[in-house]
């Protein structure tokens, strides 16, 4: 790295004149040392130079969680908005009922997935090269969207209305992210870290697309099995227009609707304290549908091993709701 040379800060001021950058930062050719990169500095990947707006983060458990190591840029070359992820490393243990598993961050995993999936419209699109250390740097577009959870979260209906009217169109929807979770595996590649805030629904089509494919887990029970509970988790949420906890039925004034008392079999498997049993708070859910969600709860005697399990009994729900798939590709967004 070194002092960014006038012709890289006259690039800035011709190719981006209303940038507003005050702060002409340093040239970096090693994205090693991801830290020391901020605002104002140009990662120089691939002959392009990418600008550095600002690091991302995500917002999780009512908190702003920085990504120190993802940065938000502006390609100076071709005036393009891209995301750039660094190269970091990280290492956790997992727990789904007894069992315990690693799960680490692989950016040559998700540089092999955004290959397999770069025609795909069901997956975030995006590059791969190697920085001048042979760091592995992924090149990422926007998906021009909105979070489907944030937009299942927005809909201002009862959850009535919202099931009868807005789900079946969302089921369907879901049923294609499904499809897509299944083509990575049978590919051989797993998502990794399948959560509510890494399924976007695209603007104008409306169509469902998976983001942030660097995760990886060695699950040895059932090889996809992470995956599986991320989308057991994903569909709970769609189905009860939101997590349900005891304490969230009480503050909503739900408790009255529960004929049949709860008990523990009732909950989530990976979150101990979110409602499966969904039919028990929202009687009119049919009982086939349910009956998928509870494969995900601790009272579950079977689980699914497979996404095309899932998937043979998830489409008659879709069918006996009415839906008509088509339905999807048009939701607000």
């Amino acid at each position: 790295m070194h002092y960014m040379a006038e012709d890289v800060r006259q690039l800035i001021e011709r190719m981006w004149p209303e940038s507003g950058i005050s702060r002409y930062g340093r040239v970096f050719h090693d994205t090693s040392e991801f830290m020391d990169i901020g605002h104002g500095d140009v990662m120089a990947l691939g002959g392009l130079h990418y600008l550095v707006i600002r690091d991302e983060s995500e917002r999780r458990f009512g908190m702003e969680d920085p990504k120190y190591w993802v940065k938000r840029c502006h390609v100076l070359e071709t005036g393009e908005k891209r995301i750039v992820k660094l190269v970091f490393y990280e290492t956790f243990n997992a727990t789904v009922g007894r069992h315990q598993f690693p799960c680490y961050r692989s950016p040559i995993k998700e540089a092999r997935i955004l290959d397999l999936v770069r025609e795909d419209p069901r997956f975030m699109h995006g590059f791969s090269l190697e920085d001048s250390q042979g760091n592995n740097v992924r090149v990422l577009e926007y998906v021009q969207g909105r979070r489907l959870d944030l937009q299942v979260e927005a809909m201002e209906v009862d959850h009535e209305i919202y099931f009868r009217e807005r789900f079946p169109a969302i089921l369907a929807g879901y049923i294609d992210a499904c499809e897509a979770i299944l083509f990575l595996h049978e590919h051989g590649e797993k998502h990794g870290d399948i959560r509510r805030d890494h399924l976007y629904v695209e603007r104008g089509t409306g169509r469902y697309r998976w983001i942030d494919f660097d995760y990886a887990f060695d699950l040895r029970e059932n090889p996809f099995g992470w995956d599986l509970f991320g989308l057991g988790n994903i569909l709970a949420f769609l189905v009860g227009k939101g997590e349900h906890t005891p304490l969230s039925i009480a503050e909503q004034g739900l408790t009255e609707h529960i004929r049949v008392p709860l008990d523990q079999d009732d909950f989530g498997i990976i979150f101990g304290n979110r409602l499966f049993n969904l039919k028990k708070l929202f009687p009119y859910i049919p009982e086939r549908l349910n009956r998928v969600v509870m494969h995900f709860a601790q009272g579950a005697n079977v689980f699914y091993e497979t996404v095309d399990e899932l998937l043979t009994d998830l489409r008659p729900c879709l069918a006996e709701l009415g839906a008509i798939p088509e339905q999807a590709q048009g939701g607000e967004a």
